[in-house]
């Protein structure tokens, strides 16, 4: 597998599925570090959390990121603002398989009104096992770092 861990965040929209993630990868074998927020109770600024766990994966090459919000949007535009990062919006197996087989994606988006607990599990585990396809998509992923 090209991963060995995960960082995780959300905004206080997404904890509730944040922590059933957790919780849930808890017993693997994958290592999970949490960056929060702590809490439901707090309203946060998303573009915070996705900043935690995209710095994450820049630093950790075998490590990917899982990001959640209310439509997932937000953190998978701040988390792409980062080089290097590559983040999905992922609402089907479909898009969880392709964005890491055709644009060796490193950071999963979900949105908790688009996704529920079994399903971001689904999509995640799809996510992990997924291999970069390279081929013609190493030189299609050059030009978007060269932008």
């Amino acid at each position: 597998m090209p991963f060995d861990s995960f960082a995780i965040a959300s905004d206080h929209r997404g904890y509730t599925l944040k922590i059933g993630i957790v919780q849930y990868f808890s017993n693997s074998d994958l290592n999970v570090t949490d960056y929060g927020p702590n809490d439901e109770n707090n309203s946060v600024d998303y573009p915070d959390y996705a900043r935690r766990v995209a710095q994450h994966v820049q630093k950790n090459k075998r490590s990917f990121g899982v990001l959640i919000c209310l439509s997932g949007i937000g953190m998978t535009t701040a988390a792409n603002r980062f080089i290097g990062i590559r983040a999905a919006l992922c609402n089907c197996e479909e898009l969880a398989k392709l964005s890491r087989e055709h644009n060796d994606a490193n950071i999963i988006c979900l949105g908790t009104h688009f996704t529920n607990h079994d399903s971001a599990i689904h999509y995640i585990t799809t996510f992990y096992n997924t291999h970069f396809t390279g081929g013609r998509h190493i030189a299609r992923i050059k030009k978007i770092d060269s932008l």
